[in-house]
């Protein structure tokens, strides 16, 4: 007993180191550069600041650094946002579900708030065309799709940003941003009215990301003065919008919209920046190199975080809109839960490629279904109502101290989700090889206390990556929702048929209104009838709307507001 009680206290010692190691601050300066490193070429230096405990791996060094953040306990993040011209899909879900994971792992796993920042790219040569093809304009078709991008992510229970930014709200920063450039040498306005970053004037700075994708220039006007130039302003076409510069009418390049959003968040230095794996280069790139040409430093963002693509199984093509070969979050989740696609995403690391297919998916639903059968089982187990051999108490103490280090271990390690969810399972292998049930447990010593540490402590793991255990059966509600949204069709068929019947105007005028045509009175109990099934169905999750002589119907998630519900209908009777 004591070798036991002894084993279980150095493991918790281990445990809490690790969590003291994480959130703890480390004051020693590995170098001193100054609010933006002023350090020349494509070297990474080492920021100041405060030690979190974690590495991860850096795109601008191709290899796992220790996370150092300029303030105790605080990182800076900014992130690429959609270009809103078509419906976001299950590719751009993948990279912004693994990065919400990744943030959600810091701020409740080691103590960092995190203070993320979005541009929302509502202006570009894409959303001018579509905007062409719908007769509408860019505005109107930006909205649309910004809507539609922020109702998915929170389907996705992705986290918000601490700010959403617009690029066309930040046009006068851009203006001033690119003004800045050209002031300090290292951008050039053309005779047409375009403004070009000069890629020369850096000298070899440039070229911090090549290698990750193909690198090539940038097409664009025949006066630039080196090919790979790209635009920070270019001079408005006929019938596009603009707005007014010193160089004439234009709008602002690709890349310069999130140089100057994020220095206008976070300043001349960043902590953090992510996006896909496809923004290394140019995108990334040329943000490095205009940020840190305005700002004159030489290492403006010290970590550059990409995921890797989803691919369609079988396919060595990522999942894009170009391409056509893609899913919808919408489609998606009239399939699958929300739950099943962050498991599915967990089961990667965050930088690997990751393949999509039906077998996929469904590892991740059994995955998410073996923690919950455990659970249930483990909670009945509590309650005395399932019967077991005797439990092996000391072994599963231990082997959930181990499973606490090891988790703690591996996402302090890059974020290895994979091997923590590893070690979560082993976990859940060895408790259910405790309960093995009896027809018979009379005298028998029970220990429910550990499977209640188990299960607390699995439901705290998965919350950490945005998983709700109270919820897992959704996708068995999703799965039938096909069939539940036919039966609401027929009934609001019928009963709109009901009701026009009960609406028919008599032919002849009302008794005592000479000018006016009534109901039949014999009628008027079916206007009633339908109006209580209307009010009996709203606390069920269906709300029927009627708008005159049609109605239409949705699944909501809870009971609407009855005046809200007042306010919506046209009451029959």
């Amino acid at each position: 007993m004591w070798r036991y009680l002894r084993s279980v206290l150095w493991k918790a010692k281990l445990i809490r180191g690790v969590f003291n190691t994480a959130q703890s601050v480390n004051t020693d300066k590995f170098i001193s550069n100054g609010p933006c490193s002023s350090v020349s070429g494509n070297k990474w230096v080492r920021p100041s600041g405060f030690a979190t405990g974690l590495k991860t791996f850096n795109s601008l060094t191709k290899q796992k650094e220790p996370l150092i953040l300029k303030r105790e306990r605080v990182a800076t993040w900014y992130s690429c946002g959609p270009t809103v011209y078509d419906h976001a899909h299950l590719g751009h879900a993948c990279s912004y579900v693994r990065f919400d994971i990744l943030q959600r792992i810091l701020s409740r796993l080691f103590g960092i708030t995190v203070i993320h920042a979005m541009v929302i790219t509502d202006i570009d040569d894409k959303i001018i065309k579509r905007s062409w093809e719908e007769n509408v304009s860019p505005t109107t078709i930006a909205t649309v799709y910004e809507d539609e991008f922020k109702r998915d992510m929170l389907s996705l229970k992705v986290i918000p940003p601490a700010v959403y930014l617009r690029v066309t709200e930040n046009v006068h920063h851009i203006v001033a941003f690119i003004e800045g450039i050209i002031k300090n040498g290292h951008a050039y306005a053309t005779k047409e009215g375009d403004v070009y970053f000069d890629i020369q004037s850096i000298g070899d700075r440039y070229g911090k990301f090549v290698g990750a994708v193909d690198s090539q220039g940038e097409p664009g006007s025949t006066n630039k003065r080196d090919s790979r130039d790209f635009a920070l302003w270019k001079q408005s076409k006929p019938q596009e919008p603009y707005w007014e510069s010193p160089w004439g009418r234009g709008r602002p390049g690709w890349h310069i919209e999130c140089s100057t959003i994020a220095s206008s968040v976070f300043g001349s230095q960043l902590d953090i920046h992510s996006g896909g794996i496809d923004l290394a280069f140019p995108h990334h790139e040329n943000e490095v190199a205009q940020s840190e040409a305005y700002h004159q430093c030489g290492q403006w963002a010290n970590y550059f975080l990409h995921s890797g693509h989803l691919h369609l199984k079988g396919s060595a093509e990522k999942m894009s809109k170009s391409l056509k070969n893609y899913v919808t979050i919408k489609d998606f989740l009239q399939s699958y839960s929300a739950s099943e696609f962050r498991m599915f995403c967990l089961l990667t690391k965050y930088r690997s490629a990751i393949d999509y297919s039906e077998s996929s998916m469904l590892e991740a639903r059994t995955s998410l279904g073996t923690i919950s059968t455990f659970i249930h089982d483990a909670k009945a187990y509590m309650k005395g109502q399932l019967q077991c051999t005797p439990v092996q108490e000391a072994v599963l103490w231990e082997r959930l101290a181990e499973t606490k280090y090891s988790v703690v271990n591996a996402l302090a390690d890059d974020f290895d989700t994979p091997r923590a969810i590893s070690a979560v399972m082993n976990l859940v292998y060895h408790g259910n090889c405790q309960l093995q049930p009896v027809s018979k447990s009379d005298g028998v010593a029970r220990s429910p206390a550990v499977f209640g540490a188990m299960v607390s402590y699995i439901r705290d793991v998965l919350d950490v990556f945005g998983i709700d255990l109270l919820h897992i059966k959704e996708a068995d509600v999703i799965s039938s929702c096909g069939s539940l949204e036919g039966i609401v069709e027929k009934l609001t068929h019928f009963r709109s048929e009901v009701r026009a019947f009960a609406l028919a105007r008599q032919d002849g005028p009302i008794a005592g209104s000479p000018n006016k045509l009534g109901l039949y009175p014999e009628r008027i109990p079916l206007l009633k009838a339908c109006d209580i099934l209307r009010s009996d169905l709203a606390p069920l999750g269906v709300l029927i709307k009627d708008r005159g002589a049609t109605s239409t119907w949705e699944l909501t998630q809870g009971k609407p507001s009855q005046r809200g519900q007042d306010k919506d209908q046209e009451t029959s009777s």
